[in-house]
């Protein structure tokens, strides 16, 4: 029998966020402690799931709502979602224009697999998430990245926007709040960014994920709340603001001239009723999350404000990294001032020497090997820790 070979397609499909844990596990296993700054799950640091949520979700278990969900998704929660678009700007949504998907990972995958065809691109950030990377590349579209200026608090380079369209350009993609930056988009680019949609006819495809873990008492915007008719798909979920990424809950919000975005919203939706069902009991958690008591989150923004701060104060007082502040999320992207060819292999470093585990930028699409991302979910004790041994491993490089 000849060797079963996989399909072309998995070739270039790689993820860095979850490819540095292997080497952290071998470490683990033997008997190192690892300082985990590489993933952002709250839930493994001293962020705890609000207990209304739970109760509402149990409740929903013990009533046996526990078969197939709707694939669309439940229609209660549909109708929490289409009101909390209401607050964010979003205007003329309606419960038809919401789908709930497992976690915005299969929102990525279903917008992707419906929006391009092989050959065609997206425009998406660089850096970005590493999963858009994925998708395009095993669909055989072609990987289209605009950049951000680091020296403008990462915000999206519109020039360069506006120069890397081409008539095989189906969209854009935002990440804002962003990963692995912690970039807040202001309110001027997200509109300019609206205006070039507009001009060449592309859909907007917002990943708005970390929204409400915004610091400094700055208001974060949605980009479809500055579009009217511009199509845009607004990406949210209750994975990190509401503290439960493992119950993989995330939605779309298709807004803008239905005439323009119908055939995509469809088409979409055509894709979720092939999966039979979108997550069963935990969507009778959206309601009392987004309707319900938000004490949590001035708890978390107040812990992450501070982190952030730490973070940012001690990056910039070691000889050879600087960092931006980051203004959401609970992600910094520092850069390496000092002389590295490979940031794998600073990062490889940084663990096998500090046991202090990162990600590298490359892997987050970042064309030059002089960034890493930091995860600041930690307490301040665990991050002081990390960062001495930081401050320690890069002294061999100066």
């Amino acid at each position: 029998m000849k060797t079963i070979l996989p399909a072309e397609r998995v070739k270039n499909v790689t993820y860095a966020i979850r490819d540095v844990v292997v080497e952290a596990k071998k470490l683990k296993r033997q008997g190192k402690k690892i300082l985990h700054l590489n993933i952002g799950d709250p839930n493994v640091f001293d962020f705890f799931t609000p207990k209304h949520m739970i109760e509402a979700t149990y409740k929903a278990m013990l009533e046996n709502k526990n078969g197939y969900a709707d694939s669309i998704g439940v229609s209660e929660a549909r109708e929490v979602i289409a009101r909390e678009a209401h607050r964010k700007g979003i205007k003329s949504v309606e419960e038809d224009d919401i789908l709930i998907t497992t976690g915005l990972s299969e929102g990525i995958e279903l917008i992707l697999n419906a929006l391009i065809n092989p050959k065609e691109n997206v425009l998406t950030p660089n850096p970005g998430y590493p999963l858009y990377i994925a998708v395009i590349n095993k669909l055989g579209a072609v990987l289209n990245q605009y950049e951000k200026n680091e020296g403008e608090e990462w915000q999206p380079d519109l020039d360069d926007i506006r120069r890397k369209i081409n008539e095989k350009t189906r969209g854009i993609v935002l990440i804002n709040p962003n990963n692995p930056t912690g970039a807040l988009y202001s309110r001027k680019t997200l509109q300019e960014i609206v205006d070039i949609a507009n001009e060449h006819n592309l859909v907007i495809i917002s990943d708005e994920i970390y929204d409400k873990l915004v610091f400094d008492n700055i208001t974060h915007c949605s980009t479809a709340s500055l579009a009217d008719d511009v199509p845009v798909i607004t990406m949210g979920g209750l994975s990190k603001n509401y503290l439960v990424p493992g119950w993989r809950i995330g939605w779309l919000i298709f807004s803008g001239n239905e005439k323009y975005i119908g055939g995509l919203k469809n088409a979409v939706f055509q894709l979720a009723r092939a999966r039979l069902s979108s997550p069963g009991p935990f969507q009778y958690a959206i309601k009392p999350a987004l309707e319900g008591s938000q004490e949590h989150l001035k708890e978390a923004v107040e812990k992450l404000q501070a982190r952030r701060d730490l973070l940012h104060k001690r990056l910039n007082e070691i000889d050879g990294i600087s960092c931006v502040k980051p203004r959401g999320a609970f992600y910094a992207f520092p850069k390496i001032e000092v002389d590295v060819k490979d940031d794998k292999e600073f990062v490889l470093g940084l663990l096998r020497e500090k046991y202090v585990l990162t990600v590298f930028g490359t892997g987050f699409g970042y064309p030059k090997p002089d960034h890493f991302r930091i995860v600041f979910l930690p307490p301040l004790d665990i991050l002081e820790e990390a960062f001495n041994k930081i401050e320690e491993y890069i002294r061999k490089y100066r």
